[in-house]
């Protein structure tokens, strides 16, 4: 077999994982049963994939994250070194609670900064952008900036990770990209 993917020798990866061309994981990291990575993406050292997670194509996984049974994350996904999901929202050591993990879905684009925690069962929208250290507690809107614990909204950012200034026209334009987009019922679409 020749596989189209890079894999460290100190990774392990469990029986049922399909992994997509290009992808690389690296020292130390555990894909675990019936895990999906798509194309193109980097699994850094440390990290651990439960069973069933989902990555899209072109996901980035920094050192030392953990990605629990129960998370979605599609296309282009860049997840920061250490951060961390949850897949049960009441967890006892002596109260066996698997089967009963809450479903989290992180949109196309998403950047979760260093150390943050998603809690689960809260998706997050397309392109937001979460701190570093941020505590997500609630769902996310499509272009938010979301910063702290618990974590709070204080602006939107554009694809290109640049924070938007909307005018009282509610239209802004990326400093880097120049694209425009509109903000309306607060809610950020791209035109």
């Amino acid at each position: 077999m020749n596989k189209k993917y890079f894999a460290h020798e100190t990774s392990v990866i469990d029986d049922g994982c399909h992994i997509g061309s290009g992808t690389k994981i690296w020292h130390f990291s555990h894909l675990m049963p019936n895990c999906t990575l798509g194309e193109n993406c980097n699994i850094g050292q440390n990290v651990v994939i439960s069973p069933e997670v989902v990555l899209g194509n072109n996901v980035k996984v920094q050192n030392n994250v953990s990605i629990y049974t129960g998370v979605t994350c599609e296309d282009d996904v860049f997840l920061g070194p250490s951060m961390v999901f949850t897949n049960v929202i009441n967890p006892r050591s002596a109260v066996n609670r698997r089967g009963q993990y809450a479903v989290t879905t992180v949109r196309k684009g998403v950047s979760i900064g260093a150390n943050a925690t998603i809690v689960c069962g809260n998706d997050i929208g397309q392109f937001a952008f979460i701190g570093a250290g941020t505590v997500v507690t609630k769902e996310v809107p499509a272009y938010a900036l979301i910063v702290g614990n618990p974590g709070r909204q204080i602006g939107w950012m554009s694809e290109y990770g640049q924070r938007l200034n909307f005018d009282v026209n509610g239209v802004a334009i990326c400093e880097e990209s120049k694209e425009e987009y509109q903000l309306l019922n607060g809610e950020v679409t791209k035109k």
